[in-house]
């Protein structure tokens, strides 16, 4: 497993399942918990709406919408989840313009059919995650098994309606900002100017941890760090197959990868995201209806081919 793309510096203890942590019927109760320490401290953004604490910004029944002329009116499913049944609020978790965070899946700008077959496929038990101590890939399947229909429609043609917010950027490099990962595996710079060499992995993390994590400013920028000459091998892969490798991301995922229905589009989203995703497809953990489609692509795919390929699709414009 490619430690660098599920949020590890270290592998996990050999005994760490969070699925046998997580055998209740709430998907809430399948959370990690826990919020950023409250100082009780307003806080404000440029352009936001209202001043809110850390506490308040992070509500799971109701987080703050700093930007809501960024996106249509939400669905109480996405704005609110549902408190009796332990539905957290999507908008929680994915942002209310759901561009996400690498931890998570950015969710705007996708089809109405493709996420509704991924919550199918979630409910059905056909996607998975690589990383037993992933806590949000166990919380999914149990949400999308208590949405009703309708409530899972809702919340996709919202996503649908709303376009996708760039704010991934890829940059090569040799040394990076220090950093180190949060409880929910996203990786944080630390405080000071302290750098570390990056290694042959890619470390995707915030540019600003404060805007990011505790203010949960949707339009926060992440930068996705790889060793030099990755960006020219993943275009490579992504534009010709690599000489019989894998096969060319446009022929699926339509011209500039901004997705060809029911394939999702796929540019400018976050690095981590997009890698565990060609992991998982290889290994057999997400297997749903439209994952055949991708055996061929990932079957010869090495580690750092998926680090390659997730980086140069990402440095690629999502409009």
């Amino acid at each position: 497993m490619p430690l660098w793309a599920y949020g590890y510096v270290d592998p996990p203890p050999a005994d760490s399942d969070y699925s046998k942590k997580c055998t209740v019927q709430r998907p809430v109760d399948c959370a990690r918990g826990g919020t950023p320490p409250d100082d009780g401290r307003k806080r404000t953004l440029p352009g936001g709406t209202g001043e809110w604490t850390v506490t308040e910004i992070a509500n799971d029944y109701g987080p703050v919408d700093w930007y809501p002329g960024d996106h249509p009116k939400m669905p109480d499913i996405v704005a609110h989840g549902d408190k009796a049944r332990g539905i957290r609020a999507c908008a929680l978790c994915h942002f209310p313009n759901g561009t996400g965070k690498p931890e998570n899946a950015p969710v705007s700008g996708t089809s109405v059919q493709y996420f509704m077959n991924q919550m199918a496929d979630f409910k059905n038990g056909l996607r998975h995650t690589s990383d037993k101590n992933k806590a949000n890939a166990w919380e999914m399947p149990l949400m999308a098994a208590a949405l009703t229909p309708e409530e899972t429609k809702q919340a996709a043609e919202y996503f649908a309606a709303v376009k996708y917010y760039p704010k991934n950027k890829v940059v090569e490099a040799d040394v990076i900002p220090k950093f180190a990962p949060n409880a929910n595996n996203l990786f944080l710079p630390a405080a000071g100017s302290n750098k570390v060499p990056l290694g042959n992995r890619l470390v995707e993390m915030p540019d600003d941890p404060d805007d990011a994590q505790n203010i949960r400013n949707p339009h926060s920028p992440f930068t996705a760090y790889v060793p030099p000459g990755t960006l020219k091998k993943g275009e490579m892969l992504a534009t010709t197959g690599g000489d019989g490798k894998t096969i060319r991301c446009d022929v699926c995922h339509g011209p500039g990868l901004r997705g060809l229905d029911p394939v999702p589009a796929i540019a400018g989203r976050q690095a981590s995201y997009l890698a565990r995703q060609l992991y998982d497809m290889q290994i057999g953990t997400r297997r749903g209806l439209w994952s055949p489609l991708m055996k061929d692509v990932v079957a010869k795919l090495t580690e750092d081919d998926m680090m390659a390929l997730a980086a140069y699709v990402t440095s690629l414009s999502p409009q």
